[in-house]
């Protein structure tokens, strides 16, 4: 097999590392204080754990299938079932890019007016950016990998200075807001599950299951669990949530917009192009270049006329529809391995995602210590498992179901 055009595991490591280091990685981090430092990094790692596995075996799934992640969720779900996590996949994605423009233009204003001396305006500032991630998203099918590997280590060399910057002479200061320590897990869970129905988009273009796998995994809790703590340590040591703020006031000047630019090309250019892929489940035959360039064009505008905030709330909405979903797909995958791609629909699958999004909501009033999207998957799960088998036992096995609807 010609491995051309393949990633390893190093790429994968850096893909889902950059993809990690974002602005609102480090805001939902500073979220977290009220734990405390111990604490927070004991949710944040333990979190992280939970939500890259998941991440990682859906990654797993795609290499093995070699197609994209809303397109092997056919296996599960069947055709039109792949359409409707399509169609929402589609929705938070163009929303995520609306968002991360938004706080990369409002984070480049300070920057820029203390750097250069001008007060740019928003509107330019997301359209500037809203550019850069079109530019890097229409290369990503050549040659962006030694561009993206070499971004992403500058990212990490300048994260790893500002943490050294906050930390040192730092004093702890009081946080007034409480947290619980299932809330706290729960943010870092729901933060790599937003990316599942996105991993196998690229996973299916790996060398090997191995550096597909592990790549995935490492890049993205490395990343994400360092701009987690970067912000708690931020929140407990300056007393600051403001991300920029405070690399400014640690005198970063240049090296904070280029944290704030790359931060964000880096991972938005992910959501631009998975929607593509997305949009291809429903209709092969559009082009890729020219859907690019549409919803790049469609998060720009959003985000110049409808700023999105609460992007916490947001997450848990991205949670609550996917967690569920995955479920059933990982379920179907790995241990029931039934392949429906030839169906319509899979009805007791798509029931048991809608009841564990349900689920999700109920659990979360709860406040448990394992968060809401443990609960509400194994909810899903054993939802699922129960009407396998009843409909294996009253309706003459699931073989000849599958092959009447089919």
């Amino acid at each position: 097999m010609d491995d051309s055009g393949k990633k390893g595991g190093f790429s994968f490591f850096a893909l889902w590392f950059g993809a990690a280091v974002s602005m609102a990685e480090i805001m939902t981090g500073s979220l977290i204080a009220p734990l405390g430092i111990i604490k927070g990094i004991a949710a944040i790692v333990s979190g992280h754990l939970i939500g890259c596995l998941i991440l990682s075996s859906v990654g797993l799934m795609g290499f093995r299938e070699r197609k994209p992640s809303l397109m092997a969720s056919r296996i599960s779900l069947g055709r039109y079932g792949s359409y409707v996590v399509s169609v929402f996949n589609i929705i938070q994605l163009t929303g995520w890019t609306a968002v991360m423009l938004i706080q990369c233009a409002r984070s480049l204003q300070p920057v820029t007016a203390g750097l250069l001396g001008i007060s740019s305006s928003f509107q330019l500032l997301v359209v500037i950016v809203g550019i850069l991630v079109g530019i890097w998203a229409l290369t990503a099918d050549r040659g962006i990998n030694f561009i993206n590997n070499a971004a992403v280590v500058l990212l990490g060399i300048l994260s790893i200075v500002m943490f050294i910057l906050v930390l040192k002479g730092g004093e702890v200061k009081t946080v007034a807001e409480s947290m619980s320590f299932g809330a706290a897990l729960e943010l870092s869970i729901v933060m790599p599950l937003s990316w599942v129905p996105l991993i196998s988009d690229y996973t299916m273009t790996g060398k090997s299951a191995t550096g597909s796998f592990a790549g995935s995994f490492l890049g993205y809790f490395t990343g994400s669990s360092f701009m987690y703590i970067i912000g708690l340590a931020s929140a407990i040591y300056t007393g600051n949530s403001d991300t920029v703020g405070i690399m400014t006031g640690l005198g970063m000047g240049y090296a904070a917009l280029l944290i704030v630019v790359l931060a964000t090309v880096t991972t938005t250019f992910l959501d631009v192009y998975s929607s593509v892929l997305s949009t291809l489940n429903l209709a092969p035959r559009m082009s890729k270049k020219k859907l690019i360039v549409i919803f790049t064009g469609i998060g720009t505008l959003l985000a110049l006329f409808f700023p999105m905030e609460q992007y916490e709330n947001f997450l848990y909405m991205i949670g609550s529809l996917f967690a569920p979903a995955f479920s059933v797909i990982i379920a179907d995958y790995f241990f029931y391995r039934k392949d429906r791609s030839a169906d319509y629909v899979n009805v007791c699958g798509i029931i048991a995602a809608i009841l564990g999004t349900a689920g999700y909501y109920a659990f979360n009033r709860l406040d448990l210590v394992i968060g809401s999207s443990i609960p509400s998957m194994l909810f899903t799960v054993a939802l699922y498992a129960v009407m396998r088998f009843v409909l294996k036992k009253f309706q003459l096995g699931e073989d000849k179901y599958v092959k009447q609807n089919g």
